[in-house]
């Protein structure tokens, strides 16, 4: 199979979780992950991003299938549900507005930067050796933290999932996926009528 230039974006995944654990400030590259796939979605009516595109996906594609740290399981029908899919996207948005809160204290100085990464949600890593101060607002940089936080626990989700079941077992419940699908069937519907 003839191989194409973004079958090798897990290339970028990778570099960009290495940059955000040498200097945080990359971790604001990742709203591409965020904004692309939503684009693709209310332009196209596709989900072209997850099926052709995400990095995340093909890496997990990779460590999964070609060097077979995945168990090749089904995934439970529970994790494929509605309920599941749309209760953990709204858990998602309720984690990503309180990361956005924290910025936004950072930014107006009711609070002081917190240089931690915020693994699952609930552990705080120190992460001080990423950041060492710029000529920007400490706000930009605890975007960063929080932004690079829900990333690598993102990862880390997917990485259990691929382990357990199928590689890219996290695309059933990616939170980028079920959006985009919800806004490619609003986009059917709207030209159904």
């Amino acid at each position: 199979m003839k191989k194409h230039w973004y079958d090798y974006l897990w290339i970028l995944s990778l570099t960009y979780l290495i940059l955000g654990f040498f200097n945080i400030l990359f971790a604001r590259l990742g709203l591409l992950c965020f904004f692309i796939p939503l684009i693709i979605s209310v332009v196209k009516g596709t989900k072209g991003y997850c099926n052709r595109y995400c990095g995340r996906g093909q890496l997990f594609d990779l460590l999964g299938g070609r060097f077979g740290f995945s168990r090749k399981k089904d995934i439970p029908k529970w994790m494929k549900s509605k309920w599941f899919r749309y209760g953990f996207l709204i858990f998602f948005f309720v984690m990503f507005f309180q990361m956005l809160w924290n910025t936004w204290l950072v930014f107006s100085d009711v609070q002081d930067l917190k240089q931690v990464v915020t693994l699952l949600w609930t552990f705080k890593v120190p992460w001080h050796w990423a950041y060492h101060g710029t000529l920007l607002h400490p706000g930009v940089a605890q975007f960063a933290f929080g932004f690079y936080s829900v990333m690598l626990t993102s990862t880390i989700l997917g990485f259990f999932t691929m382990v357990l079941f199928k590689p890219r077992s996290w695309c059933v419940y990616c939170p980028m996926g079920t959006m985009t699908q919800l806004i490619c069937k609003a986009k059917q519907k709207g030209q159904n009528t």
